[in-house]
């Protein structure tokens, strides 16, 4: 059994963020989106773009929505996989080795780009695919160790120290990636591509480097649970019995629905926000993109910080509902962005409602379970929701890329989605807590 509160464990499972964020600030959000265009856009002997459609399986396709269809594509294989896996895993008492297998998977993956080439195209981007799935799938594991290692009580700030973890660790491998990028000659590079190259390499590295500490510091089994039978069948039942007892929590239903459509329009803020300064911000240079970036990965910290000290006054949901009110906010201010300088200020603004959406929404569904030996199980149905809501979104707004040819139309429909999810998230009963210190670090 786990001892909740113990702060070696804490720490040790925050540092799995630490780890596999820099996949997350890297891969997702800075290097790879910008080396993706720049090195599959057609370019003329005078280096203007010609065209920004590549062939992938015979099919002539916008660069930018191959790579949004690339990510929507690998969630899906997560939602089809992770139930069942995490029915095993809390049947087993064995979800350590499951988050170790997708974060191999992941860190291998992110190391295979360093082989990236346009000439092999649908190769290239299963790596791409992979390594998304190795990061989406550890999560599932991951996250559920949160309701093991921390009282309810603790959770918010627990959730919040694993994110801002995350953050700091992702920002100073990046730093380290920008220096290779800029100064290519201080590191002995002459090659173009080749300082992207590394920083790929270097985030499969850092993540399954990192990732020895929780692996280390986590248990192996959280309830010491004996399995009986065959794996896969016991699994399938085990995920039905979380499913049937999940129908029956309505509080837990309404909470997934309207997360399931708030997280639709952060994820893909989140995941196409490169792209959308690329294609709508005047005279905006890469480094302006991987700065605006860095912006928001820095306040992201205090964001998460600050939100779970608010929600500690106000509840959860209180706190998550003024938190969705400053994302229609952003939407509005990006559909009117057009220079680098307001580009840097939604950035700012963007940075500190992703921190406190991202943490406050683990923690809280969290805090809201009822007594089980079944987390996995539980966070499956919690990262399906995830999942969908990053495939949906980054679909819509791939297709709204495809029919407009702009990536400014697609605001309009984010900004829908959260002015649908603060409806649905005030049907959801308030969660409250004492504020209760939790010395960790």
């Amino acid at each position: 059994m786990i001892e909740k509160g113990d702060k070696k464990i804490i720490n040790g499972w925050a540092m799995y963020d630490w780890a596999n964020s820099a996949y997350a600030l890297v891969i997702t959000s800075t290097i790879f989106p910008i080396f993706f265009k720049n090195i599959t856009n057609l370019k003329n002997s005078y280096g203007d773009i010609v065209s920004e459609n590549v062939q992938f399986f015979g099919f002539s396709v916008n660069n930018s929505v191959l790579y949004s269809y690339g990510i929507s594509l690998s969630f899906l294989i997560v939602v089809a996989m992770a139930p069942l896996l995490s029915g095993i895993a809390d049947y087993a008492d064995n979800k350590k080795k499951f988050m170790q297998f997708f974060c191999y998977l992941g860190s291998a993956s992110c190391a295979s780009l360093f082989f990236f080439d346009p000439n092999y195209l649908e190769l290239s981007m299963t790596f791409v695919v992979l390594a998304s799935i190795g990061f989406s799938g550890s999560l599932v594991f991951y996250n559920a160790f949160l309701p093991e290692i921390a009282e309810a009580s603790q959770q918010d700030r627990v959730s919040a120290q694993g994110f801002a973890m995350g953050y700091i660790g992702s920002v100073l491998l990046l730093l380290f990636n920008l220096s290779m990028i800029m100064f290519p000659e201080s590191y002995g590079i002459s090659d173009t591509w080749l300082p992207a190259r590394i920083s790929f390499l270097s985030v499969g590295i850092w993540w399954a480097g990192f990732a020895q500490i929780p692996f280390a510091r986590l248990p192996n089994k959280s309830f010491n649970r004996k399995a009986e039978g065959h794996y896969l069948t016991s699994g399938y039942k085990e995920l039905i019995k979380v499913f049937n007892d999940l129908k029956k929590n309505e509080r837990i239903k309404r909470y997934l629905l309207a997360f399931f459509v708030f997280n639709m329009g952060v994820q893909t803020i989140m995941y196409m926000a490169v792209t959308f300064g690329k294609d709508e911000i005047i005279d905006m240079p890469d480094s302006g993109l991987i700065l605006s970036i860095l912006i928001i990965q820095i306040i992201a910290i205090g964001g998460a910080y600050f939100c779970s000290f608010v929600s500690a006054i106000f509840g959860n949901i209180t706190t998550l509902s003024y938190i969705l009110v400053v994302w229609l906010l952003v939407c509005i201010l990006a559909y009117f962005t057009r220079n680098a300088i307001e580009f840097y200020l939604l950035a700012a603004l963007v940075g500190f409602v992703m921190g406190g959406v991202q943490s406050l929404a683990r923690s809280t569904y969290s805090k809201i379970l009822p007594d089980t030996l079944d987390h996995t199980s539980y966070f499956s149905f919690y990262d399906i929701c995830e999942k969908l809501g990053i495939v949906f979104g980054t679909f819509i707004y791939g297709v709204i890329i495809a029919i407009t040819d702009s990536s400014r139309n697609s605001i309009i429909a984010l900004t829908i989605l959260f002015v649908i999810a603060l409806i649905l998230l005030r049907m959801v009963p308030e969660v409250k807590q004492k504020i209760q210190k939790l010395e960790v670090m």
